[in-house]
């Protein structure tokens, strides 16, 4: 790949690459741009700083990703989930698993209607914008009959989204550091990944937050605020009228013709599939033993069979010719297009950055002021920042990954702590960002403004950082 071209030792250069993609996306919050710029001028300097040739290897490096067998099973597994959220969604699957909820008499007070809500939320953990959307869908009836905020309804969807996802991560989550892991030389990826779960404090104190919130309904700060405010019958909502977000939901961003019959069975039935074929997957590629068995690959295959058991049941029960099924998949893949091409950024600039030797350097040079106590607080704080400027936990998870997993091994750190502390940052920075999508969508999804959910999740979010911040010096004390 790029190792021919490595040159010498670049020493304090080789940090050059991730400090500019880290430095534009600060500026620009262009997550696209700024892991191009670094990618850009890595390949400059492994080109003996010619810049025109510099241009063709960053050009080649992103033909190269796809290359690897693990980068593009995942590259085209972003593709395919897009692919099962609009069939999905254009099935009544969504606003029929609302209707089910709704149906079931469940809703006595405000502590049981946000139960409900994470219920739901930490049930769908296999893409954090489905969990958004469909806890959204489910619980804005029940939040107004109880006179509950529209901000605490975005609050529920955006903390069991991110939060669980990267706490199951049976996922695009999990395939994604898998592949990051991997592509560190990381001896068992699969059984690392599994032992950071536990230690990823941050997604942990995030979940435990939202269940003290619910059941004490702890409201602080602007939250309170909005409380008193839905007390006196201003939930906050945009769109009052359920019938007009619920055709918004059914008809997709085209708009156009009634969609047909609103089951629960077209969303449950292709989640549960999804969802158990994982595991099978995982036992299936490693020979009997999940914890070895091959992530990219089963995340790929459980995606695709959820898709393929989607397509066949909406099929059988007449809601769509072969036609129209082929038009959904594809405008599912257009929607998640933009992950992918961040997804295919982000591999190559961890490519640049390990023929630069930008890892092995930095853990070198910070190494005799690094201790094992201190390596995992750092690298989480590091994350939070980087992903609350980008709005983007996957790109901060590309940037991190290669300075932090040689840092660890400098200085005999826990891996497993390590890879916790960069997942938990990127969830907690991407938690509070304003211009992540998981942000956006919990508030279009909640019916509230962007900025009154912003500002009241903030203080949660602050409080579950300083908590993880603490954790993970104390497991760096007991565990280094």
């Amino acid at each position: 790949m790029l190792a021919c071209c490595l040159m010498s030792d670049y020493g304090w250069l080789s940090i050059l690459p991730p400090v500019l993609a880290i430095a534009m996306a600060l500026r620009t919050r262009q997550v696209y741009m700024s892991l191009f710029g670094g990618i850009l001028l890595g390949t400059t300097m492994l080109a003996g700083w010619n810049l025109l040739a510099g241009m063709a290897l960053a050009i080649e490096q992103l033909v190269l990703v796809l290359n690897d067998h693990d980068n593009a099973e995942v590259l085209l597994f972003t593709l395919i989930v897009g692919a099962l959220i609009v069939l999905m969604r254009e099935s009544g699957g969504v606003n029929g698993f609302a209707n089910w909820m709704v149906a079931r008499g469940w809703v006595r007070g405000p502590v049981s209607a946000q139960l409900i809500s994470i219920f739901v939320g930490i049930s769908i953990f296999i893409e954090s914008n489905i969990t958004c959307l469909i806890t959204g869908a489910v619980s804005r009836p029940l939040y107004d009959r109880v006179k509950l905020s529209r901000a605490k309804l975005a609050y529920m969807c955006d903390s069991t989204s991110a939060p669980i996802c990267i706490l199951i991560p049976l996922n695009a989550w999990g395939a994604y550091v898998l592949v990051l892991l991997t592509a560190e030389g990381v001896e068992n990826p699969v059984r690392t990944l599994v032992a950071a779960v536990p230690l990823n404090f941050y997604a942990i104190s995030a979940l435990a937050i939202v269940f003290f919130v619910a059941i004490a309904r702890w409201n602080i700060g602007p939250m309170r605020r909005s409380e008193e405010a839905a007390l006196q019958g201003h939930s906050g909502a945009l769109v009052s009228d359920e019938e007009a977000l619920s055709e918004a939901l059914r008809t997709g961003p085209d708009g156009g013709r009634e969609g047909p019959p609103e089951r629960a069975i077209n969303l449950v039935l292709p989640v549960i599939v999804t969802v158990l074929f994982m595991p099978l997957s995982l036992w299936i590629t490693g020979d009997g033993n999940i914890l070895n068995g091959a992530g990219s690959t089963s995340v790929l295959w459980s995606v695709s069979a959820g898709v393929a058991v989607a397509m066949i049941s909406y099929r059988l029960q007449g809601l769509f010719d072969f036609g129209e099924l082929s038009e959904l998949t594809i405008r599912g893949f257009r929607e998640l297009v933009g992950l992918a091409a961040i997804l295919a950024l982000a591999l190559a600039l961890g490519a640049v950055c390990r023929a630069l030797g930008t890892g092995p350097w930095v853990a070198n040079s910070v190494a005799p002021w690094i201790t094992p106590a201190t390596v995992a607080p750092l690298i989480f704080l590091t994350g939070a920042v980087v992903a609350f400027s980008t709005g983007s936990s996957w790109g901060t998870f590309a940037i991190l990954f290669p300075i932090a997993i040689p840092m660890a091994t400098a200085v005999d750190a826990s891996l497993a702590l390590t890879t916790a502390a960069v997942m938990g940052g990127g969830v907690f920075g991407d938690h509070c960002s304003p211009i992540s999508d998981t942000t956006v969508i919990s508030s279009l999804s909640a019916g509230v403004d962007h900025i009154e959910h912003v500002v009241t999740q903030i203080p949660y979010a602050l409080i579950g950082g300083v908590f993880a911040t603490l954790l993970y010096f104390l497991a760096g004390m007991l565990l280094g």
